[in-house]
């Protein structure tokens, strides 16, 4: 069947489209030009019997309404008749000024009204969302070209930093008394938490922002194919980073209450613009900020959020809508999460000397402790806190006994 052949069946469609709806608003005229009409006088030549007939005819008692006047009074879709006859002469009109223009019709079906609807679903009755559009063009525009902008920013901020001030490092040597910062318990929780949260960051970009810089490289298979892998990893690491979330909190929680020694870290700083040396507990202000913001109400927005995406909440109804707000939920605390991450991760490895060693082995040098948490120091010097706080036969076999130059 060629071309040509479709088109001239597709036009004989519209043809009989119109024609119809021509058809029933004549009908619905002449219905109504027969409803209002008089009833004619008997004429000379009908007599006494046609005038009597005639009569009869026009009582309602003896004659009902015929077919036609009911068309004309309500249709099918019980549509009054000057609606039908109003909405058929607009529609011949505009086959002429504006062929093709069914705005009435998609204005009905885009209406967002539920409608009736045989299949099991709840919104099956509805079928066009219109928030769904505004849902795209938030999620398309806001969240992906804000966050986009704010992921690049903030990584080359704190490259920009790094190139001003570099590594921070010890001012005083090294002493070779080690202290034990983090218990293996502590390290595992906060290993699981970071790999977790590595790979739902580097799989939630690649979903948000992929189809920007590594679809036009990779193509739509490749690029497709690896969405798929990332998409099915990142609903896996999900319940390992919200267990993560929750065992890290009760873990760290004690030593990352708000202290008065706070305020005096904020307003400086915590001098890694003047170089000054801020005393702080075991974790300064900047570190219980990351711990209640970035793990405790980040982790904990991105993780029911995202247990709702997965549709794996018992007893709640998903609709589109619920969706949609959880999505958008969803994707502003992960950017927020993870431009708050860059800066952690920054402190954390070539931001500060010894930093990374501490979280790796679990020891520091006692100078590297004096130094960056003095207050903790203290009271490690004073006897309140123990040196080493993990037990049993392999806890000094991993405690290590020298640190190289420059070693972070």
């Amino acid at each position: 069947m060629t071309p040509s052949h479709n088109r001239c069946q597709a036009r004989a469609a519209d043809w009989r489209g119109w024609l119809a709806a021509g058809a029933l608003a004549l009908m619905a005229v002449a219905g109504g030009a027969a409803a209002q009409a008089p009833t004619p006088a008997p004429g000379p030549s009908t007599g006494p019997a046609a005038s009597s007939a005639n009569a009869d005819a026009n009582n309602p008692a003896t004659h009902p309404a015929q077919p036609l006047a009911g068309i004309a009074s309500e249709n099918i879709f019980n549509v009054p008749r000057r609606d039908v006859a109003a909405e058929a002469q607009s529609q011949q009109q505009r086959t002429v000024t504006q062929p093709g223009n069914n705005a009435p019709v998609w204005r009905e079906v885009n209406s967002d009204q539920r409608h009736y609807s045989s299949l099991p679903d709840k919104e099956a009755g509805v079928l066009i969302q219109r928030t769904g559009q505004k849902w795209r063009l938030f999620r398309n525009g806001v969240i992906t070209v804000w966050g986009g902008w704010l992921l690049l920013v903030v990584p080359v901020a704190i490259l920009g930093f790094f190139l001003w001030r570099g590594t921070i490092p010890l001012r005083t040597p090294r002493t070779g008394r080690m202290i034990e910062r983090f218990t293996p318990l502590e390290r595992i929780v906060h290993w699981t938490m970071a790999i977790s949260f590595v790979v739902l960051a580097v799989s939630g970009i690649v979903m948000l922002l992929g189809k920007h810089f590594l679809l036009p490289l990779m193509g739509h298979m490749l690029f497709g194919w690896l969405t798929y892998l990332l998409k099915n990893l990142h609903n896996v690491a999900g319940p390992i980073f919200t267990l993560s979330v929750i065992v890290a909190f009760v873990v760290f929680l004690r030593d990352n209450l708000p202290s008065r020694d706070d305020m005096r870290w904020v307003t400086s700083l915590g001098g890694l613009a003047s170089g000054k040396h801020v005393p702080s507990g075991r974790f300064n202000a900047g570190e219980k900020l990351w711990f209640w913001v970035g793990v405790f109400i980040f982790g904990v927005v991105l993780s029911a959020s995202g247990w709702v995406l997965d549709m794996i909440v018992p007893g709640m109804d998903y609709y589109r809508s619920t969706m949609q707000i959880a999505n958008v939920i969803h994707g502003i605390s992960a950017v927020l999460m993870i431009a708050m991450a860059c800066g952690h991760i920054y402190m954390g490895t070539i931001g500060m000397e010894g930093a990374y060693r501490a979280m790796r082995d679990g020891w520091v040098d006692e100078a590297w402790a004096k130094e960056h948490h003095e207050l903790w120091y203290d009271d490690i010097k004073s006897g309140k806190i123990p040196a080493q706080r993990s037990t049993g036969p392999d806890a000094a076999a991993g405690r290590p006994t020298r640190h190289s130059p420059g070693e972070a």
